[in-house]
């Protein structure tokens, strides 16, 4: 996705458990979570406020575009210029890195041309780190799609698009992600499974955002300003450490035909 040129879950509201997981080849350790998005709590998230990735991006990242409401994360993007950009946008990020897992959120994604509405994990030059990436994209160069991607040092092109449609309902998007294989679920169902080759293997942030673009035309389209204002809600997110099972009722590990147990 970029160009870059956090208990056992009882139930929505419950509070998270910090279960710790050795990951190979790093003396980080992982903690499982669950995310009610009740408020947005500072010890685990980081709002991007000040900044855009590059130039292909017609946004800049801003603080006044990230919300809580009723339970829900609202992560906007609007016509209100900040600094250089007549339009700003909306990310978080996790503090901290994680591993092996799976990741999930109950997200309402909305989709316009030239705008990238996402769930992702990175970790890269801005770390002082390989590229490694696991993406949700959901973009509308044409008609809504979903792009599913991962990205290592050594390869960038291994991205996949899934049909998909603009239905105004939540969706539960989850990947597993295991030293082998990356599978990635649609409200429980498997979409796509990605098994051997070379995988991202280094922990790595969690980011949700929605951003615009006016230059990469090709793959995004270009954004119109018009269209805005456009909002990503989400619900909740979770990550479950490598070898957890089932830890909410919601969750693709309660599905008894996947399988995550390593």
């Amino acid at each position: 996705m970029r160009r870059r040129l956090g208990q056992v879950f009882l139930s929505k509201a419950a509070l998270a458990v910090c279960l710790l997981m050795p990951f190979a080849g790093s003396a980080q350790e992982d903690t499982s979570f669950f995310e009610p998005f009740d408020t947005l709590a500072k010890s685990r998230w980081f709002i991007s406020s000040g900044w855009a990735n590059g130039d292909h991006q017609s946004c800049l990242w801003h603080r006044d575009r990230v919300a809580i409401k009723n339970g829900k994360l609202l992560l906007s993007l609007t016509a209100d210029p900040k600094e250089d950009r007549d339009l700003s946008c909306a990310e978080i990020q996790t503090r901290d890195r994680f591993g092996y897992g799976t990741y999930e959120a109950r997200m309402k994604v909305p989709y316009a041309e030239g705008m990238n509405a996402n769930l992702f994990t990175f970790i890269g030059a801005p770390q002082e780190r390989p590229h490694n990436e696991i993406d949700f994209e959901f973009i509308a160069p044409r008609q809504p799609a979903l792009q599913t991607n991962f990205h290592t040092a050594e390869s960038s092109t291994n991205e996949e698009v899934h049909r998909t449609s603009e239905d105004d309902g939540y969706r539960t998007y989850s990947f597993i992600w295991e030293p082998d294989r990356i599978r990635w679920f649609i409200d429980g169902s498997l979409i796509r499974d990605q098994s051997g080759g070379v995988l991202p293997d280094e922990p790595q942030k969690i980011y949700l955002s929605l951003w615009s673009t006016d230059t990469l035309i090709d793959w995004m389209g270009r954004f119109d300003p018009a269209s805005a204002p456009q909002t990503l809600q989400v619900d909740w997110m979770g990550f479950t450490e490598l070898g957890s099972g089932c830890a909410f009722d919601e969750s693709v590990l309660c599905n008894p035909d996947v399988d995550a147990s390593l």
